[in-house]
């Protein structure tokens, strides 16, 4: 399971026009799920999202949570983050979980995000074309694979 997690002041997805998910200062996530993925790296991935320290605290120093902010999380599907580019100029994306495997995995990551920030997490709509609108803080952008999780 891969995730893109970008600090914003707001974001917004639409579908056709019409608002799906919106918020103000948090994290907008961008999803991506493999065949290997399990319910463990779905709870792993959820705590590190929930617990990242890069909100400023009175110093300056990025050193506060989304719950010490208040923050939100605007949720993305995103199967092409497991694009492979090795060959030629067409992205396959072999990788990446077929929608029977991936839309559950994406629901259980939005009830297990909602339990742990006591809040409603914002969505796209998984497999629609969506215009995703942020305002990026920072910018602070990080890159998380469960993959990693057993490398210190």
């Amino acid at each position: 399971m891969r995730a893109v997690i970008q600090r914003v002041l707001q974001a917004s997805s639409r579908v056709e026009g019409a608002i799906t998910g919106e918020i103000g200062p948090g994290f907008v996530v961008l999803l991506g799920v493999e065949d290997a993925d399990t319910e463990e790296d779905l709870q792993w991935l959820a705590q590190k999202i929930t617990g990242l320290r890069v909100f400023s605290d009175e110093n300056g120093l990025m050193n506060k949570a989304l719950a010490d902010v208040d923050g939100s999380i605007l949720l993305i599907s995103q199967f092409t983050l497991f694009a492979q580019t090795k060959k030629g100029n067409r992205p396959s994306f072999i990788k990446a979980a077929r929608p029977d495997k991936a839309i559950p995995m994406y629901e259980q990551m939005i009830k297990m995000l909602d339990t742990i920030t006591g809040k409603k997490t914002a969505t796209g709509i998984f497999g629609a074309d969506m215009k995703i609108s942020l305002v990026n803080d920072g910018p602070v952008t990080i890159i998380m694979d469960t993959k990693d999780k057993d490398n210190h």
